[in-house]
């Protein structure tokens, strides 16, 4: 049924005002119920919802004071002389002086402002008016830069036939010189006629060495002494310790017995740290740990043999290609072998068993180079075969951290001592490889091509800023990089020890569930679901750490 209502009104009442009054009521229309249209109502409960479509702002006024300006001028006279008195004649001056001195009114002047200038250097003495304020915020913005080097010399060997260069010192306490052991280790090359000298460079003189070293059998190795300047201790090629005079290097000072020595090339010589500054330790191909003391060379004060059976059996020793000693853990050291093992040893033992406490194995090939974290000395750094590792001394049975294989042999490398993320590593292609583990694991922050030639050691200052590389053709180059890579980001140690720890964490989870041995049996979390929580609070740190910076950037550029 269609309902109409007709409202019949005249054209010329459009547009009027509407005037409302009484009137009766009027039925227009009368609807039956249906029934039919009851069953079909439902009933549903009642909800009040707000909608806002627009923002919620608040509106304040402040009617501040208005400041008052006053512009004021003074008529300045040169020297401050009254009109009377000629400042170009210097007897009027010097009798106004006189006069003004024998004043009390200036006397008293002089006196309360004495005080107030004395209150002054005082505060200007307490407060270093040139500090640097926003000097970290500075660096921020120099890290940004492109990570970048520059070969800054080449020394060469000034010998006809070359040899390799296996290892490289710098002279401590800032120094000016770099020591390089020079030798051949090829087995078919006759090296009855080749030079045994190795030298002392000074960096700003490539062109000759500043001291010659002249052992009577090839060094493989040489090591400054870091509580004195001139005193250097080296390994050679038949197994001898020899003790070395830098201010006088015509003939070294001793050398060791070669019937107490080694029966084979000594690859790596440490200082250790004591009262005397004398005490070294050496690592050799035969399988021994030798203790020496420098001052009395005729026989070691101590020996080990790297046989993991604690039999002190020779023949089934591990030959030791590289060492690791920190001062701050003084007894214990670490040995990289050539079958790929690490061997953790304890000085302070006193049986076989004691010594040698356990083994991380995880290279194909020997061990050429390992050093712990100088931050984290927990974690250590090992080179092998085609790779290099990080590890956790909680670990044993496999490292947290690993590179990618590369497609050339690795035959040396070594933390940054500045950047606790940062290591370099050396190949035989010529490759200087620098990696920061803090934002990068898969591949290096930078690749740059030394040599054509293979590179076989490694060694960084002391500031970070510059490093050494030895090739196989006897080139020992000098490296200075970037700022950006020897200058410490903000927070950066305490995120690699967030990362160390998740990682160290992850393998432990990894080989409870291989073992079927929980690491903490009162968690209620699967090891899969541990895993995802670690992963989830690192990238949570990672982005309030970004978020962090680029808050304090806004803050600089917009105060």
């Amino acid at each position: 049924m269609e309902i109409v209502h007709e409202y019949v009104k005249l054209r010329s009442d459009f547009g009027r005002q509407c005037l409302f009054s009484d009137r009766h009521v009027e039925l227009l229309v009368d609807l039956a119920p249906n029934p039919k249209l009851a069953m079909q109502f439902v009933l549903k409960e009642t909800r009040d919802l707000g909608v806002q479509g627009c923002w919620e702002m608040s509106e304040h006024e402040v009617n501040t004071k208005s400041f008052e300006y006053e512009n004021q001028g003074i008529n300045h006279v040169e020297g401050g002389w009254p009109k009377d008195i000629n400042p170009l004649e210097m007897e009027q001056t010097i009798r106004f002086r006189k006069k003004v001195e024998k004043d009390e009114g200036y006397m008293n002047s002089i006196q309360v402002l004495g005080t107030l200038i004395g209150q002054c250097v005082g505060q200007n003495n307490a407060v270093d008016i040139y500090q640097e304020y926003f000097k970290d915020e500075e660096l921020l913005d120099e890290i940004q830069e492109a990570p970048s080097v520059k070969i800054v010399n080449v020394f060469r060997d000034p010998n006809k036939e070359k040899r390799n260069i296996t290892s490289l010192s710098w002279q401590p306490g800032g120094g000016r010189n770099l020591a390089a052991a020079y030798s051949c280790l090829e087995l078919q090359k006759p090296t009855g006629n080749m030079s045994k000298d190795s030298y002392i460079w000074d960096l700003e003189n490539p062109n000759h060495p500043k001291d010659v070293l002249t052992p009577t059998s090839q060094l493989i190795c040489l090591d400054y002494n870091p509580q004195d300047l001139h005193t250097l201790v080296s390994g050679c090629v038949n197994g001898q310790i020899v003790l070395w005079d830098a201010r006088d290097t015509q003939e070294p000072v001793a050398v060791s017995l070669l019937e107490q020595s080694h029966a084979e090339p000594v690859y790596k010589m440490i200082w250790l740290q004591s009262s005397t500054g004398t005490e070294a330790f050496s690592a050799s191909t035969d399988g021994q740990i030798l203790w020496w003391d420098v001052r009395e060379l005729k026989e070691p004060t101590a020996r080990l043999v790297l046989d993991l059976s604690r039999k002190e059996n020779r023949n089934t020793a591990l030959g030791a290609v590289s060492l690791e000693y920190n001062p701050t853990m003084p007894d214990t050291f670490l040995v990289g072998t050539e079958q790929g093992a690490v061997v953790y040893c304890n000085r302070a033992g006193e049986t076989p068993t004691e010594k040698i406490v356990c083994t991380y194995d995880g290279h194909h090939g020997p061990v050429y180079a390992i050093q712990r974290n100088p931050f984290f000395p927990q974690n250590f750094l090992t080179v092998g075969d085609w790779g290099a590792r990080i590890w956790s001394e909680d670990i044993k049975e496999s490292s947290i951290m690993w590179t990618k294989h590369q497609m050339a042999y690795l035959t040396d490398g070594c933390w940054s001592p500045v950047r606790p993320s940062i290591f370099f590593t050396v190949n035989m292609d010529g490759m200087l490889d620098i990696w920061d583990i803090l934002f990068k694991q898969i591949d290096p922050t930078l690749s740059v091509k030394v040599h054509d030639e293979a590179l076989c050691s490694l060694q960084v200052h002391r500031d970070g800023c510059m490093v050494a590389c030895g090739s196989q053709q006897g080139a020992a180059t000098l490296i200075e990089i970037s700022s950006g890579l020897c200058t410490q980001q903000n927070n950066e140690q305490n995120l690699l020890g967030e990362m160390l720890e998740r990682e160290t964490k992850r393998e432990k989870i990894l080989r409870a569930s291989q073992t079927g041995e929980e690491e903490d049996r009162n968690s209620k979390e699967s090891p899969r679901e541990l895993l995802l929580r670690s992963d989830y609070d690192f990238h949570n740190l990672m982005e309030s750490e970004q978020r962090r910076k680029q808050w304090e950037s806004r803050q600089r550029h917009y105060p």
